[in-house]
């Protein structure tokens, strides 16, 4: 597959209506969201078929993009950081070093148009991601700390010969996934309103920051002078990446098959399929079997604390937990071992382990590096298939399928998504090193759980 994406237009989009003075105010980040200054920016976006002829008779790219950005600046009245920038305030005498968002004086949101001379079949049949996928994204080598001079967010829509692809990459250090979603799910909602006096969503976004009860509209004072003493752009070696998917019959097995060999009935269905992700990879990868492994999955504390944050909560207070283990432990018990110290390392992971570790970063900030997340023997899942990504149309009917751009990838990187036919199924993105991936299709344990 040769063909690239050309861009044909760019232009910037802020928020339809003035704010209000309370938001023009600026918004302090937890340490939740500011150890990601070094992570790229979030990429995921949805791959729609044009409606065939003869119903495609009155589709219009131009009214459609017209659409599309009206709706977007709409949506952006309620949205606002997205429209935003990061900046720093820097002080000597104290000394202080202040990362915020100022949502002042930003040109808005970025919206992107672009085509390819590619067919919705090309992208979703090919056996790896095919490379042009990564293109439907903007801000690809972007990281958080970019804020401060790159939009916060940028939408690139995408024209296929026979499909539109609506792409988001989104400043992770402003947005998690739940409040990604949350966003998308409005947009779609007053995009197929075509209501021109109202705009009205059905869940509006909360942004008060909060990191702990006490500890709102904290100022976090970073220990540093300039940012050349904590940025870093990660380059990962190269690597493929595949999807498989798991049908809701294939998830059942998989948990039943778990909570049976624990004896017990609490190992989810996300626990389960990580677990066999976390063996089979560690099997195609074949470390000494005195080497330690681990699983980490992406996790919101909004429920973990006391009192929980609002699932409308808009932020990142995502951590990684996870589960460890010697290659030997891990490959000599069975997926209900391994599937039980992810779920072990999941209920732990409550109010008093998060302020432990809130408190104690706040008195000694340090700022994430990528380059110690990506290690050969740890595979890290993000996403989740409980975001209702297929819930998003523009008025092109379901999704075909989900898709996420080249950010934060690296060898061992599993993306979740919910399966396009519901049903508890799951669509796992997987990236691993060339000589991992033509193994993994040959393992039995893997395969085996796929039908």
């Amino acid at each position: 597959m040769t063909s690239s994406v050309r861009r044909i237009s760019e232009c910037f989009i802020k928020p339809l209506y003035d704010l209000p003075p309370d938001a023009k105010q600026p918004i302090h980040f937890t340490p939740f969201e500011l150890v990601f200054l070094n992570a790229n920016y979030s990429q995921k976006g949805l791959l729609f078929q044009k409606p065939p002829p003869p119903e495609n008779g009155d589709f219009s790219i131009t009214a459609f993009l017209d659409d599309l950005r009206h709706s977007l600046s709409a949506t952006l009245t309620h949205f606002y950081p997205l429209a935003a920038r990061l900046a720093t305030k820097k002080e000597e005498n104290p000394p202080s070093y202040i990362i915020y968002l100022d949502p002042e004086n930003s040109p808005g949101a970025k919206f992107v148009y672009a085509t390819v001379d590619i067919t919705v079949a090309e992208v979703v049949t090919s056996i790896d991601v095919p490379l042009v996928v990564h293109s439907f994204f903007d801000l690809n080598t972007a990281i958080n700390h970019d804020g401060h001079t790159l939009p916060l967010l940028s939408i690139q829509v995408t024209e296929l010969v026979d499909g539109i692809f609506i792409g988001g990459s989104v400043n992770h250090v402003v947005a998690d996934g739940t409040s990604f979603w949350n966003f998308m799910a409005a947009w779609s909602e007053i995009f197929r309103s075509k209501q021109q006096d109202s705009y009205s969503i059905s869940r509006s976004p909360v942004f008060k920051r909060s990191a702990l009860e006490g500890c709102d509209d904290q100022i976090i004072n970073l220990s540093y002078t300039h940012q050349n003493q904590f940025m870093e752009r990660f380059q990962s070696p190269q690597f493929k990446e595949r999807f498989f998917h798991f049908s809701s019959a294939s998830v059942s097995r998989l948990k039943a098959k778990a909570n049976a060999e624990c004896n017990m009935h609490k190992i989810s269905s996300l626990q389960a399929v990580s677990a066999l992700l976390w063996r089979c990879i560690t099997r195609v990868r074949s470390p000494p079997r005195d080497t330690q492994t681990a699983c980490k999955l992406a996790c919101s504390n909004r429920h973990r604390l006391k009192p929980p944050l609002s699932d409308d909560y808009f932020g990142n207070p995502v951590q990684m937990v996870g589960g460890t283990a010697s290659v030997e432990e891990l490959m000599s018990h069975g997926l209900g071992w391994a599937a039980f110290r992810l779920h072990e390392a999941v209920r732990s992971h409550d109010h008093t382990v998060v302020e432990k570790w809130v408190r104690s970063w706040s008195r000694t900030p340090t700022i994430n590096k990528m380059s110690g997340v990506f290690d050969p023997n740890t595979i890290n899942i993000g996403s989740s298939p409980r975001f209702d990504m297929y819930g998003c149309e523009f008025g092109l009917g379901k999704a075909v399928v989900a898709r996420s751009g080249c950010a934060n990838k690296a060898d061992g990187k599993i993306t979740m998504f919910p399966g396009r036919d519901g049903g508890g199924s799951i669509d796992v993105e997987v990236c691993l090193l060339p000589k991992y991936m033509a193994e993994i299709e040959y393992d039995k344990e893997f395969i085996s759980a796929l039908k």
